[in-house]
């Protein structure tokens, strides 16, 4: 417990972590805002800098620990919520885990009821923009696209909201619309590769083929590490790929597979993204098309179709930065698509390691 005659010591200690951490020193943040704890346990500021430091040096078990911890201690304070929903964001879609999602997500809802009490429109549009990128991350892009609006009522100078809104139209599947409001993000943030490369996958299925390898080479320029130039093979060499991958699957796997049909198109087809709803993505590697095994005798009208196993080679390719990891990626899709067509779903292939 700080004693009064600290008080004027402990906010000092307490500004300079803060300091620290803007400039990205977290083992001095750490240091000044651990000092503080030691005075005053629920200093607010001091724990949200003591999680932000933890996670700036990738103490991130710690972090996630000291960020509950912040929220226990300051319930209403809209930074701390906002920071710890996008530490949650964050850890959620490079774990791909859910529950981190879901601790996010309520933290968000949070953040959202408290900013809206205070009338605080700037932290209220936050808050909707971290809901919004909860939501698709879950899977559920039109309450995502929902939320993303909002964001976007409450500031509607929001680039961000625009980017993620536009974005969110092309896992939807709308790509026109899509393509619309990204050349409106273009205009303001010509420098965002991320808003070329989208572009560039919205031409590429419009058959535009210049126009997309240019948005292509453009995301590349600007951000060669976030978007590499992909590794293309011929469509002989791909298809030897995906021959070396079939020789490595099981005996009894590759028996259940003798009519099952592998074939390879460059991009996804319309129709199939849309069969399902929500749509598919339209960067996905690889789809299962037709009636799992055992399914065939069941009352599906489709159940006679005969049972086919896509890969799609430029998505692939951009998903992969050499040689070997293309040839990794096709074996790994390959036994996620054959996993579908034994009938295991979703959770089940991540439980096998299949995901």
């Amino acid at each position: 417990m700080a004693r009064p005659g600290d008080s004027a010591e402990l906010e000092k200690l307490a500004l300079a972590a803060e300091a620290s951490l803007e400039r990205d020193d977290y083992r001095k943040a750490l240091e000044s805002a651990t000092s503080v704890l030691a005075r005053s346990k629920r200093h607010p500021g001091a724990l949200r800098v003591r999680a932000a430091a933890l996670c700036g040096l990738l103490r991130l078990e710690e972090a996630e620990e000291a960020y509950l911890e912040a929220c226990r201690a300051a319930p209403t304070d809209l930074a701390l919520l906002q920071d710890a929903a996008s530490f949650f964001l964050e850890r959620g879609a490079e774990d791909g885990r859910e529950e981190f999602l879901e601790r996010g997500l309520e933290l968000s809802r949070r953040g959202d009821k408290l900013a809206l009490r205070a009338r605080d429109q700037e932290a209220a549009a936050g808050f909707a923009l971290l809901e919004g990128a909860f939501l698709r991350d879950l899977g559920e892009p039109r309450a995502a696209l929902e939320r993303f609006e909002e964001a976007l009522a409450r500031d509607r100078d929001g680039a961000e909201a625009r980017l993620e809104r536009a974005l969110t139209l092309f896992e939807l599947c709308r790509f026109e619309e899509a393509r619309a409001e990204l050349l409106e993000v273009a205009k303001a943030y010509p420098d965002e590769a991320l808003v070329h490369h989208t572009l560039g996958l919205i031409a590429e299925r419009a058959g535009e083929d210049e126009e997309s390898a240019r948005l292509f080479a453009r995301a590349h320029l600007l951000d060669p590490e976030g978007f590499p130039a992909p590794v293309v093979l011929s469509q002989k060499a791909f298809d030897r790929a995906v021959e070396r991958a079939l020789r490595a699957l099981p005996n009894r796997v590759r028996t259940y597979l003798s009519n099952v049909a592998i074939a390879v198109e460059d991009v996804p087809q319309d129709d199939d993204l849309l069969a399902s709803d929500p749509p598919l993505s339209p960067e996905i590697l690889g789809l299962f098309r037709g009636a799992p095994l055992g399914a065939k005798a069941s009352m599906d009208p489709w159940s006679h179709f005969p049972s086919s196993i896509v890969l799609y080679q430029k998505n692939l390719q951009r998903f992969a930065r050499d040689r070997r990891e293309l040839e990794d990626e096709i074996g790994v899709t390959l036994v996620h698509e054959v996993g579908h067509f034994l009938g295991l779903d979703e959770d089940e292939l991540w439980e096998r390691g299949l995901g």
